[in-house]
């Protein structure tokens, strides 16, 4: 839990990274490491993280998926297995435990990847509503975590992309969840002027 200042509400965030070598310990995960870190230095709010490591078996990212949202998870974030390749079943996993889709966001993170590489098209990420809780799956590469979460800027600063982060903090207020505030130099949250907490 970060020491943000009690005037913020309180935010419990799930974090799944989903890689069958990585929680076989083959190799280090870097995927939590990498939500973690971001998150820390882009939320105001006290955080609690929930943090999983898991393999690429449907059945087990479902599980793992709705007991986050029980546990009272605003927002859960995974990564990794969003490939096309036969192992890849996190879009499928998301999709199955979905109350609505939210396809925006993954239509945005392959416009922020495909800046870098034209297999960006390749990748089937998405996001959806659970209850009251935001999923969204995310890329497994910790640069293209950060690029995904905070977005793309020019050398004069210029907006070159969105970050998808941008848009969380009110879907998770249009979905019942707390007033989430982030960092503005890290990632500037938007919300229309009469949703904003004076």
């Amino acid at each position: 839990m970060n020491t943000a200042d009690a005037k913020y509400d309180a935010v419990k965030i799930g974090l799944v990274s989903i890689s069958d070598r990585a929680s076989s310990g083959i190799y280090e995960d870097k995927g939590l490491p990498a939500l973690t870190q971001w998150l820390q230095k882009a939320l105001l709010n006290p955080v609690e993280f929930e943090s999983r490591l898991i393999a690429d078996e449907q059945a087990l990212i479902e599980r793992n998926l709705i007991e986050l949202v029980q546990r009272g998870c605003s927002l859960i974030l995974t990564t990794g297995g969003t490939g096309p390749s036969p192992r890849d079943v996190t879009p499928e996993a998301t999709l199955a435990v979905a109350h609505k889709v939210m396809p925006g966001f993954g239509e945005q993170m392959r416009q922020i990847s495909l800046n870098f590489v034209p297999t960006a098209i390749l990748s089937r990420q998405t996001a959806v509503i659970r209850d009251k809780s935001l999923i969204i799956n995310l890329p497994g590469q910790p640069k293209s975590i950060e690029e995904t979460l905070t977005g793309l800027k020019g050398p004069q600063g210029e907006v070159i992309a969105h970050g998808i982060f941008a848009a969380v903090p009110y879907c998770i207020d249009l979905i019942g969840g707390p007033y989430i505030e982030t960092v503005e130099s890290i990632c500037k949250a938007f919300r229309p002027k009469s949703a904003i907490k004076k």
